[in-house]
């Protein structure tokens, strides 16, 4: 895979080195083809070296982002193409590796033809900067920290539930949802979080229609939750945090969860019943469920009132592109 950087001309012998260390052993690259040779480990470009992801870190990767054949998985930098074949020769997928190196696009064509998808598997030479990938579902990269930080606010414009997986390098402040290590390799999964900030207005139906967030939480039949007035949230990457009133109480969300567009949390109401929240998130609009320990659930929706505050974190502050900075050094 080929790792793609910004870094200064200054900084290049110590990126490589660097990135010659990280690397497994296993990684060797692929036997050369007839009309294009295979790159070499260590091979420099433009601000470019390459160094494949081995095999078993591929896999690994692409596990952890649970690649199904209804996904759209683009790789970014694709190198010899190992990632974007593996996802649609091993898990049915369709792909598309971006690269900046012509010779490398024809040769990932080229074994995408020998892998016997070249249907469903393409190569583009792009600068990941400057092409639009929001219709991937899932995104592989193997990318210097600095790129990683300049591509967040990329990532977090994309849809969410969008699985975002990087072999070595991490995303600044944004923790991953889930790591893994093969041999000397780190991998990082990420779930791109919906926008859940601000307040969200509750509605609720039958048969809990006439309990509203301003009456009183005794007015719900037993085992039917009352229904919450308002929700409201802060939000950090896919960190939240928040509470729910019940007329004039106020009851803070209990171990929130914010996984893609899928929301839950536990509060108390007015009762003091353990209320289970599970929600969807789409766009202004907030759908689920309301349920007791015992008891049916209560379908609910809630409508976020005004606009959608940003979410904290995404543009990286200067801490932060000076730790990526200093990564390799």
């Amino acid at each position: 895979m080929t790792i793609t950087s910004q870094a200064r001309h200054r900084r290049r012998t110590l990126t490589l080195a660097g990135l010659l260390a990280l690397a497994c052993t296993g990684a060797a690259a692929q036997p050369e083809t007839a009309a294009v040779p295979a790159p070499r480990r260590g091979q420099a470009g433009k601000d470019v070296v390459w160094i494949a992801t081995p095999d078993a870190a591929v896999d690994r990767m692409l596990r952890m982002a649970e690649v199904r054949a209804a996904d759209r998985v683009v790789d970014l930098g694709a190198g010899d193409g190992r990632i974007a074949i593996a996802a649609g020769r091993d898990f049915g997928a369709r792909a598309t590796g971006l690269e900046f190196d012509a010779d490398l696009v024809a040769l990932s064509a080229r074994r995408a033809r020998e892998a016997g998808v070249a249907g469903q598997v393409d190569f583009r030479r792009a600068d990941i900067f400057a092409t639009d990938f929001a219709d991937a579902t899932v995104v592989t990269m193997y990318l210097l920290p600095e790129l990683n930080l300049r591509l967040r606010p990329v990532l977090f414009r994309m849809a969410p539930g969008t699985r975002v997986v990087s072999h070595s390098f991490a995303m600044g402040d944004w923790r991953p949802d889930e790591t893994s290590t093969v041999g000397n390799a780190a991998l990082h999964l990420w779930r791109v979080p919906a926008n859940a900030a601000g307040v969200w207005r509750v509605r609720a139906p039958s048969p809990a229609a006439a309990v509203l967030g301003d009456a009183p939480s005794s007015a719900s039949a037993p085992g039917v939750p009352a229904t919450p007035g308002e929700f409201r949230f802060a939000q950090r990457f896919q960190q939240i945090e928040g509470d729910a009133s019940f007329g004039p109480l106020t009851a803070g969300a209990i171990r929130p969860v914010l996984a893609g567009d899928a929301l839950s949390f536990a509060v108390r109401d007015g009762d003091g019943a353990l209320l289970q929240v599970r929600a969807r998130i789409a766009g202004d609009r907030m759908t689920g469920t309301l349920a007791r320990e015992t008891g049916a659930a209560l379908a609910f929706d809630a409508e976020r009132v005004g606009d959608a505050p940003p979410i904290d974190g995404v543009e990286a502050t200067q801490a932060e592109r000076d730790a990526a900075a200093r990564v390799l050094n």
